[in-house]
């Protein structure tokens, strides 16, 4: 897990969860273990569990009487965005993710699918030792979710048509959908009331959005090395992200046709021409300035949550969300 400051009030919890997804990644199989290692070795910032563990403590779990179901539940989630990830960018013919190979490219397509299925089953067998439907339903739901939203998003690819509507409901689907199911869990486990565990779900929604924005921005301003992938790989892919949408809305009708004409052909030869006319724009400060909106809508649900530490941490995610680099 990266050093995020923030994160500091869960990172003896962390240190717990990472414990447990490294055991839970056992096999028998070989090659199982071989890429489950080198997911592991990735790093990364580990967001996800940490949000169930934050939220968690936010809504007052453990008790007096403690507990480590948030342990297993945070593992749960990574391991659905880890499987997500992995067929992402088989999906994507992704080569490059937190600055190394990806798992696609080291061991190949069919082991990086087939290991991301794995990853889904054991999940969903750990689900069942929090022996609660309403953990099940939520997981479930978020999986099928964010399955929905790979195949839109897939349809959406090439097509310049796409608006900012439509882009919103792939993000809110595909990223978002995961961040929400975690704060959830956390207000589950505790549990909280009613208004808390909305809150919670609200804030995660919001913060996943937050994220996926300042990525599509990071994808034309960031750096190569923090960001750990190459720019202009969402052109490359043909996908209208809101950057894209926003410029040809807001463009000449010369500057419209060089980013359409680059997402149609997954134009990356024309990533020089469609900066400029998405910096010209100023296509990257309305994406950035949704993503600010995002992020206050996020730290605006946490209003029925008690004051702690923990929320606290939540409110700095938020925050952190937007200024990010990588």
């Amino acid at each position: 897990m990266e050093n995020l400051p923030f994160l500091a009030p869960i990172a003896a919890q962390m240190q717990q969860v990472d414990r447990l997804v490294r055991a839970r990644l056992g096999s028998d199989v070989v090659l199982v273990r071989q890429v489950a290692e080198y997911i592991v070795a990735g790093g990364g910032k580990r967001l996800r569990p940490a949000l169930v563990l934050l939220s968690a403590g936010a809504a007052g779990y453990p008790g007096p009487g403690g507990g480590e179901r948030h342990y297993e539940m945070a593992a749960v989630v990574e391991f659905i965005h880890t499987a997500t990830l992995l067929h992402d960018d088989v999906v994507d013919a992704s080569d490059r993710r937190r600055g190394r190979k990806t798992t696609n490219a080291e061991f190949g397509n069919a082991a990086a699918v087939l290991v991301g299925d794995f990853l889904y089953s054991r999940a969903f067998q750990m689900m069942l030792g929090a022996e609660s439907m309403r953990v099940m339903q939520v997981l479930a739901d978020a999986t099928n979710m964010i399955a929905e939203g790979e195949v839109l998003q897939l349809m959406n690819c090439h097509d310049p048509a796409v608006d900012e509507r439509g882009y919103l409901e792939v993000i809110r689907r595909k990223t978002a959908k995961l961040f929400e199911a975690a704060a959830r869990l956390g207000a589950i486990l505790a549990p909280a009331p009613a208004p808390v565990e909305e809150g919670l779900a609200h804030y995660g929604m919001h913060l996943g959005t937050a994220f996926q924005l300042i990525d599509d921005v990071l994808d034309y301003s960031g750096d190569a090395a923090t960001i750990g992938k190459s720019l202009g790989d969402d052109l490359a892919e043909g996908k209208p992200t809101l950057p894209l949408i926003r410029a040809m809305a807001s463009g000449s009708p010369a500057q419209a046709q060089v980013v359409r004409r680059a997402i149609v052909a997954s134009g990356r030869a024309e990533f020089a021409q469609v900066l400029e006319v998405v910096v010209a724009t100023g296509a990257l400060e309305y994406a950035r300035a949704a993503a600010l909106r995002e992020a206050e809508a996020a730290r605006s649900a946490l209003a029925p949550l008690a004051a702690s530490k923990y929320k606290d941490s939540l409110l700095e995610l938020a925050s952190f969300s937007v200024v990010r680099d990588a």
